[in-house]
């Protein structure tokens, strides 16, 4: 992920223009071309806004944040540009479909190479399709991995002759997901209150 300081020296470098010399109020928008420093503090606030709901279309975006539409879509655009939108997703209730899929999570323990560290074998791995997700973790085990298969089998089937063979990798653990509560900050299980009064005989 592109961090803001740099983000900012993209965006100031896309517009031509110079950094202001002084940081503007928390909650100051204004449109492109009138500061990088303002374009950061806009693109934070777009940015919750967007994962809120990836589907808010720009004018809506741009009543919430003061701006107009196309100020928006330039915002986004210079945001997937820079690599730090990488795509949108719906977030689904699995538990509610009818799917043939297990989901495991993975620890796994590896050894950092000279040249590289990490991020060598971390690519290798996260490129491998049952691969869902994957996170560079502190503590007892170096990833964590979110890995999906049609069954128990076709997860064993992966850690045994794709992931533990590989150069690197020391010793894994596998946990299997039984139930989602809550993904990506949207709850699964909504509660449905009865409001009527219960009565007691």
């Amino acid at each position: 992920m592109l961090p803001m300081a740099n983000l900012a020296c993209f965006i100031r470098a896309r517009s031509g223009l110079r950094s202001a010399s002084t940081h503007p109020p928390p909650r100051q928008y204004a449109a492109p071309g009138h500061g990088a420093l303002v374009i950061k503090v806009i693109m934070d606030e777009l940015l919750k806004l967007l994962r809120r709901d990836a589907r808010a279309t720009h004018e809506s975006l741009g009543r919430q944040l003061n701006q107009s539409a196309d100020a928006i879509a330039q915002q986004i655009a210079a945001y997937e540009k820079a690599g730090v939108i990488r795509g949108y997703q719906a977030v689904l209730n699995e538990d509610e479909l009818d799917l043939d899929m297990v989901t495991a999570v993975i620890e796994v323990k590896i050894t950092p190479q000279r040249e590289g560290g990490f991020n060598r074998i971390a690519g290798r791995i996260s490129r491998f399709p049952e691969v869902r997700s994957a996170y560079l973790m502190s503590g007892a085990y170096d990833l964590l991995l979110f890995v999906e298969g049609r069954n128990l089998r076709e997860i064993g089937t992966f850690v045994s002759e794709k992931l533990s063979p590989l150069e690197g990798v020391l010793s894994t653990s596998t946990h299997f997901m039984l139930k989602t509560y809550k993904r990506l900050g949207v709850l699964m299980q909504v509660e449905h209150s009865d409001e009527r009064l219960s009565v007691t005989p």
